[in-house]
């Protein structure tokens, strides 16, 4: 990993590049495509936090984030929380640190904003991400969020 890692907001001149960031062929079923994030983001604008992710001037990934959301859904507000809502790794760029410096930006913004956990979420099973998620600390809550597993991370 360089140190001239750095995240940038969508912007016109970046849509084409970030809408064609793919992931391995073999990953394809355990995350949305680019499209799909940026129609969430434009659908929750007060909540998603979309990014590309860039070493030098070359894209190397995407990311997510949300902030501050109800959980439940059940409008009591109990249970608000933030964390990464998508990564995708652009196939060629995998295994070189990215999916890391993503997770520690998120943590670092929600930190920032005065948060102490980080939520996210991910298909279990083989060729997934668990290892990923548990090498960087998250801890499976119990729950989960359709067909994914919930994890957290402190952030103290």
């Amino acid at each position: 990993m360089t140190s001239t890692l750095r995240l940038e907001k969508i912007t016109p001149d970046t849509l084409d590049t970030a809408i064609g960031l793919r992931v391995r062929p073999d990953q394809e079923h355990l995350v949305a495509p680019v499209v799909k994030s940026l129609a969430e983001a434009y659908v929750h604008p007060g909540t998603a936090w979309p990014r590309l992710i860039l070493d030098g001037d070359r894209t190397v990934g995407f990311l997510m984030a949300f902030f501050d959301i109800d959980w439940r859904g059940d409008g009591t507000g109990t249970d608000i929380r933030s964390g990464l809502w998508r990564l995708n790794i652009a196939a060629g760029e995998q295994g070189r640190g990215y999916g890391r410096f993503a997770v520690e930006s998120v943590a670092a913004e929600i930190r920032r904003r005065g948060g102490t956990r980080m939520t996210t979420t991910w298909h279990p099973g083989e060729g997934g991400p668990e290892g990923f998620y548990l090498g960087l600390g998250f801890q499976p809550t119990g729950e989960t969020s359709g067909n994914q597993t919930v994890g957290e991370l402190d952030l103290w």
